[in-house]
């Protein structure tokens, strides 16, 4: 008799688990490309090319994240960058505008793009 009140249960959170994940905000990579159409595109491209529409007026031109300098970076130092942002290279910081959890969304949707290169 437990087990089948247990296993009754069991289905009934397995239920309410699936209306609930229907109703959950877009997932990570969803969330991650949206934030990079609304802060990104304009500057580093629709491709992640360092083309947007913005480009011409930087000197350094913005990061091209298909190229191998852009992949050999690891995910924290994306991360660093779009928060602190670079001087250097016209990039401002974001860090009063994304959330850290929006940041790691944004790696996250540029790493489906040009993924990681290790080197060995």
């Amino acid at each position: 008799m437990i087990r089948v009140a247990v296993t009754g249960a069991l289905v009934g959170l397995a239920l309410i688990g699936s209306s609930v994940h229907a109703q959950t905000p877009l997932a990570p990579p969803d969330r991650g490309q949206r934030l990079y159409q609304r802060h990104c595109l304009h500057c580093h491209g629709a491709a992640l090319n360092g083309k947007g529409p913005d480009a011409a007026s930087f000197n350094p031109p913005p990061a091209n994240f298909h190229s191998y300098l852009s992949r050999l970076k690891d995910n924290d130092q994306i991360e660093q960058t779009i928060k602190q942002g670079n001087r250097l290279l016209g990039m401002h910081n974001w860090s009063d505008t994304l959330t850290d959890d929006e940041v790691r969304d944004l790696v996250a949707y540029i790493r489906r793009a040009a993924p990681h290169v290790e080197v060995k």
